[in-house]
């Protein structure tokens, strides 16, 4: 079992910055993945980003890209999602994930475990 602790939600204005940390714990070592989504009210869970444990080679959605950055600290076992230039498009509770599979899936389904998820509202 792994568990995923997410931590640094909150409320921005549009423009502003947040950084979502992941901290996992159990067992580390049957994760070879690591995934931030997102789901809106009334929408169904998209795919943010995801990092290669370990590889650093990191995936994102396109209306993400150059925002966000994916980073992971193999010494905390915590990856972490910094946003910038926020968008209120952009509000919704963030989940991080953890996938077995070695190259990360961009479907829900493909992840194994789950964090319980942080809110991130951004005002316009």
């Amino acid at each position: 079992q792994v568990q995923l602790v997410e931590s640094g939600g909150g409320l921005v204005q549009a423009g502003g910055s947040l950084r979502l940390s992941c901290a996992a714990s159990g067992r580390t070592f049957s994760r070879n993945a690591m995934g931030w989504f997102r789901q809106a009210p009334g929408k169904e869970r998209e795919f943010v980003a995801a990092i290669r444990w370990s590889y650093d080679i990191t995936y994102y959605r396109d209306s993400v890209k150059g925002r966000f950055t994916i980073s992971s600290d193999n010494a905390k076992n915590t990856v972490y999602l910094q946003m910038n230039s926020l968008k209120p498009e952009d509000t919704a509770v963030y989940y991080c994930a953890a996938s077995r599979q070695i190259r990360p899936p961009r479907d829900p389904g493909g992840y194994d475990y789950w964090g319980q998820g942080t809110q991130v509202t951004v005002s316009s």
